[in-house]
């Protein structure tokens, strides 16, 4: 086995998680990357390697912050089940009925639930806003109240890739009195002990990772299906990634990641994540998160086909991803959200186990991520 710039621990009998970890590097592209696994509550795999960028000296550690994308909506969900567990949110009442603003454009009627699984018809925001509107907040949402749905809500569903975390946050705010980074805070980080925040105080900057681009095809290669729906413009995906204006272009400045973006800017570590989806199944010391009987409720398939913004199947649960082609986790029975890119944090309850995954260097997210694929398959057999 050829040395490899990793680090780290895993008890015995998943060395094979390691040495899965150590191929990522060798032969997928990896270039900094952290994974962590739970087992009823138990840490039994910690790793991380490489170095913060490819040209990049400094080591890629366990406390390393990276931001994880869409991974973020899944720690938004669990914010939003804290809150109907306390009788404060029913996600089949109107969205009226915490947002009376939003019921513009005939939208009055529509449940909470919609808006956690995809189904609302909101996916993309006619008015041009920007980055700045971002930052503010209140602009963003104010356009999603007075937005007419861009299909028929609840006759089917696809990916709310950006709006989802406004729409999900500002409900989470009208309840609770706080803005989502703050609930997620208390609530949730706290309680833990996690390294994660919606909303990254200025004096953590020192410990990020950047994000490193998807690389480019190859000349001679077709573009991917996802890629090739982003870029054209009469697509509702290009319209749902698009619009607010550069903000993916924005997301390694100090600015974007001080600002709540809950659909796609959570930052943190592998470590945080995993114990965090570990704290939803069972215990850690001590402290769990969500109810039994919420994770199966939150489980109960809400949405799922063909993604009318994705172009291909996805499943989702209230809030949360279930297993689906491109996003496998551990198969029938997990719950989770992967990130664009390739992170991924997510649980299977029976199994007992809990994952986490964070890393530097993109890939085209238009399938399964080959790291964290091969990384799940060997914790399975390791637990099998």
């Amino acid at each position: 086995m050829i040395e490899a710039p990793v680090a780290g621990s895993v008890e015995a009998g998943f060395e094979p998680v390691r040495d899965a970890f150590i191929a990522n590097f060798e032969q997928r592209g990896e270039v900094g990357a952290a994974f962590c696994v739970h087992l009823h509550g138990r840490r039994v795999v910690d790793l991380w390697g490489g170095t913060k960028g490819p040209e990049d000296s400094d080591p890629y550690t366990g406390d390393t912050l990276q931001m994880v994308m869409s991974t973020t909506k899944g720690v938004v969900a669990m914010a939003a089940h804290l809150l109907a567990e306390e009788g404060r949110l029913d996600f089949d009442a109107p969205v009226t009925e915490y947002w009376p603003e939003f019921g513009a454009e005939g939208k009055q009627s529509m449940p909470v639930r919609w808006l956690f699984s995809h189904r609302a018809g909101l996916a993309a925001i006619d008015a041009p806003l920007t980055v700045q509107d971002v930052y503010a907040w209140d602009p963003i949402v104010a356009a999603l109240a007075a937005q007419p749905p861009n299909w028929d809500p609840g006759s089917a569903h696809g990916y709310h890739a950006l709006t989802y975390g406004w729409l999900a946050g500002e409900v989470i705010r009208r309840v609770s009195r706080m803005s989502v980074g703050g609930f997620v805070a208390e609530r949730i980080v706290r309680p833990l002990g996690l390294d994660f925040w919606i909303g990254l105080p200025d004096d953590l900057n020192a410990r990020m990772a950047p994000q490193i681009p998807a690389p480019p095809p190859l000349p001679d290669a077709a573009p991917d299906p996802f890629t090739a729906r982003l870029a054209d413009p009469t697509s509702l995906m290009h319209r749902a990634f698009t619009n607010p204006a550069g903000l993916f272009a924005a997301a390694n400045t100090p600015a974007f990641r001080a600002a709540e973006v809950p659909a796609a800017n959570g930052i943190g570590t592998a470590r945080s994540l995993s114990r965090l989806y570990a704290a939803c199944i069972g215990e850690v010391d001590g402290v769990r998160l969500l109810k039994p009987g919420t994770i199966e409720k939150a489980m109960q398939t809400q949405a799922e086909g063909d993604d009318v913004v994705l172009g291909y199947e996805t499943r989702y649960g209230t809030g949360f991803q279930l297993s689906f082609p491109s996003r496998p986790m551990a198969g029938e029975g997990s719950f989770g959200h992967y990130g664009m890119g390739g992170s991924m944090a997510f649980a299977h309850a029976a199994r007992g186990l809990a994952f986490g995954y964070v890393m530097n260097q993109m890939l085209s997210p238009s399938g399964p991520d080959p790291r964290s694929t091969a990384l799940i398959q060997a914790v399975l057999r390791c637990t099998d």
